[in-house]
C-alpha cells in the first residue's frame, strides 16, 4: 500500500526518478487491516509534518490486478518505507508492491527502509511463521509469482531497518527515528538539473551500470563522461549525483573546474571547496601542496562521491585536485566530465555521450518551441528541418527552440535561411571552446578538415597534410580526443554544427572579403 492521499501520478505528469525529478519523496507500503489506523497512520503524519511528501494508498477495497498508477507511484518515489506486519504476505497487492519496490532498488538505486512491525525479521527473510503460512495458499493460486515474491521478501528482510516490538520502546520514538533518518537521506545537497529533460534515461542506466554502486568488492571506481560541448555531460552528471548521493558518507560536485582553475588562485579555491564539501568546515590550507595532502588524508577514511565537472588535461589539476585512486576511501566513486579524452588518467571506464535520436530531439525541441511534446501541425516540416540541422545536439535544440517560439512560419523560414550563412552565436560560443584550446598546428588541421576533408579517408588526409609539413596522424588523434571530429571505418567525420563553426572562424578573418580568407570551400565565394 502506498503514499499520499493526494492524486496518483499519471503517465503524462509523472517524471522519471532517474533524472532527479520525483512525484513523491516516500512510497509507503503497508497491510491496511494491520496498521492503517495505528502505526502507519502515525508514521504518515510524522513524515508529512517534516515536509516529506509521502504517497499512501487510501483505497479500502482493491480489485484483482494491482493498479498501474500504483506501480508508477513507486517508480516516481525517491524512497520506499515497507511496514511488514503479521498479515502483510497474505496480500497479493502488498507482495506485488514489494516486488516493484525491490526492482526499483536494483535499477534506480531507490532507497528502501523496512519496518518490522511486531514480526521477526527472520520470518520475512526466510518466509516462516505467518509469512510461511501465507505462502501455502500462494503456492496453489499464484505459482508463477511465488518465486519473485520470495526473492523480494528475502532481499528486503536483509536490509537494515527497525524492529518494532511491543513493550520495548514507545512507538513515537520509532516515528521520530524513521522520519529523521529519511529526512537526512533525502535532503543532501540536491542539484538543479533543469527542466524539459528528454532522452536521458538510457544514458543514466548505462552510467549507473558503469559506476557499479552495489559492487561487493568496495573498490574505488573512477568513471569518465566524455562528449562534445552542449551534449549534456554536466546535466547527466548532476542527475546521477542526485540519484546516488545518499549512498555515500560525503559528497562534492565541483562545477566548471577548468574555468575556475584558469583564474589566479583557482586551484587553491577548488581544493578549499572540495574540503568544505567533505568536512563541512572551512579548513585552512596555505598552498596547493598542503591542500593535496589534506584532501588525501581526509578522503582516505570516507566513502565519497566526488564529481569533477569539465576538466582538461592540465597535469597540475590532475595531480593536486583529482588525485589517484588510493586517495579515496573504500567504495568511493569519482565522476569526471570533459570534452578531452586525454584528460582521463587511471579511469576504470569511459562513457561517451552521443546525440539524441530523431524522436527525442523532436520532443526536446518542441518543448522549447511550442511548450508541448510535439510540433504544431503547420510547423511539422519546418521543425524537422531544425532537427536535421541540430543533429541531436541538446544545446542547439534548446537554443533554437527558444529562439523560434511564438514566431510565424515565415519568420521560421527566414531564421533557418539565416542559419545557413550565420551560425547562432550562443551555440557557436559553446562549441568554440574546444577549438580555442587547440595549439596553432591543431587549429590549422581542424580548419582544413572542416573545409576540405570531411568524409575522407584518414590515411589519405594524413598523407596530404604531412606533405604540408604537419604531423597529421597525432594531431588528428588529438582532434578526435577533443570531440571535434570522429573517425569511423577510417573515415573522418565532423558534426555539421562544428563544421559550420570552422567556416565561421575563417569568415570572421575578413567578413566581407572572401579573397582574404585563409581557405575557400564554397565555389560561390571564389
Amino acid at each position: 500500500m502506498a503514499s499520499t492521499s493526494a492524486q496518483l501520478p499519471s503517465d503524462s505528469s509523472s517524471s522519471s526518478n532517474l533524472i532527479g525529478r520525483w512525484s513523491h519523496d516516500v512510497f509507503l507500503s503497508f497491510r491496511g487491516e494491520d496498521t492503517r489506523y495505528n502505526f502507519t497512520d502515525h508514521l504518515y503524519t510524522h513524515l508529512l509534518r517534516s515536509g516529506i511528501k509521502t504517497f499512501r494508498d487510501d483505497r479500502l477495497t482493491r480489485g484483482e490486478e494491482i493498479q498501474h498508477e500504483l506501480l508508477k507511484a513507486i517508480e516516481n518515489s525517491r524512497s520506499s518505507i515497507i511496514v511488514f506486519s503479521k498479515n502483510y504476505a497474505e496480500s497479493r497487492w502488498c507482495l506485488e508492491e514489494l516486488a516493484k519496490i525491490m526492482e526499483c532498488r536494483q535499477e534506480f538505486e531507490q532507497i528502501v527502509l523496512p519496518v518490522f512491525y511486531h514480526v521477526n525479521p527472520s520470518d520475512v527473510r526466510k518466509q516462516t511463521g505467518s509469512f510461511g503460512k501465507a505462502f501455502t495458499n500462494h503456492e496453489i493460486n499464484w505459482k508463477n509469482k511465488v518465486q519473485i515474491w520470495r526473492d523480494a521478501l528475502t532481499e528486503a528482510g536483509n536490509i537494515s531497518g527497525w524492529h518494532v516490538n511491543e513493550g520495548t520502546r514507545y512507538e513515537s520514538e520509532y516515528m521520530r527515528e524513521i522520519t529523521t533518518n529519511i529526512f537526512k537521506r533525502l535532503n543532501y545537497k540536491c542539484l538543479f538539473v533543469g527542466e524539459n529533460l528528454v532522452g536521458m534515461d538510457s544514458y543514466l542506466r548505462e552510467l549507473i551500470s558503469k559506476l557499479k554502486i552495489q559492487s561487493i568488492d568496495h573498490d574505488v571506481r573512477i568513471v569518465g563522461i566524455w562528449g562534445v560541448g552542449g551534449i549534456g555531460k554536466t546535466t547527466i552528471a548532476k542527475a546521477i549525483y542526485n540519484q546516488i548521493a545518499h549512498e555515500f558518507d560525503c559528497v562534492s560536485f565541483l562545477e566548471n573546474v577548468k574555468e575556475i582553475h584558469k583564474v589566479k588562485g583557482g586551484l587553491h579555491d577548488l581544493q578549499k571547496q572540495l574540503l568544505h564539501d567533505i568536512t563541512g568546515e572551512n579548513l585552512y590550507i596555505s598552498n596547493i601542496s598542503q591542500g593535496a595532502q589534506v584532501i588525501q588524508n581526509t578522503l582516505q577514511s570516507r566513502k565519497a562521491l566526488i564529481v569533477f565537472d569539465d576538466i582538461d588535461d592540465d597535469l597540475k589539476l590532475l595531480e593536486y585536485l583529482v588525485g589517484v585512486p588510493h586517495w579515496y576511501g573504500r567504495g568511493s566513486r569519482v565522476l569526471i566530465t570533459t570534452r578531452d579524452r586525454n584528460s582521463f588518467h587511471k579511469v576504470d571506464d569511459v562513457f561517451e555521450i552521443e546525440g539524441l535520436n530523431h524522436k527525442d530531439a523532436l520532443k526536446l525541441f518542441s518543448l522549447y518551441a511550442f511548450q508541448q511534446s510535439l510540433p504544431e501541425e503547420d510547423y511539422k516540416i519546418l521543425s524537422n528541418d531544425v532537427i536535421h540541422y541540430c543533429q541531436g545536439l541538446p544545446l542547439a535544440l534548446k537554443v533554437l527552440g527558444s529562439l523560434l517560439r511564438g514566431k510565424r512560419t515565415s519568420e521560421w523560414e527566414s531564421e533557418l535561411h539565416k542559419l545557413k550563412n550565420i551560425p547562432n552565436a550562443k551555440i557557436q560560443d559553446v562549441l568554440k571552446i574546444s577549438y580555442d584550446e587547440l595549439d596553432r598546428a591543431q587549429q590549422a588541421i581542424f580548419l582544413d578538415i572542416a573545409c576540405f576533408f570531411k568524409g575522407e579517408d584518414r590515411d589519405f588526409v594524413s598523407k596530404i597534410l604531412d606533405g604540408c609539413e604537419m604531423v597529421a596522424k597525432s594531431e588528428i588523434g588529438s582532434l578526435e580526443a577533443k570531440c571535434l571530429i570522429t573517425v569511423s571505418h577510417n573515415k573522418i567525420y565532423m558534426h555539421d554544427l562544428i563544421q559550420e563553426m570552422g567556416w565561421e572562424i575563417i569568415r570572421q578573418q575578413h567578413p566581407k572579403d572572401p579573397n582574404k580568407w585563409s581557405r575557400l570551400w564554397n565555389p560561390n565565394d571564389i
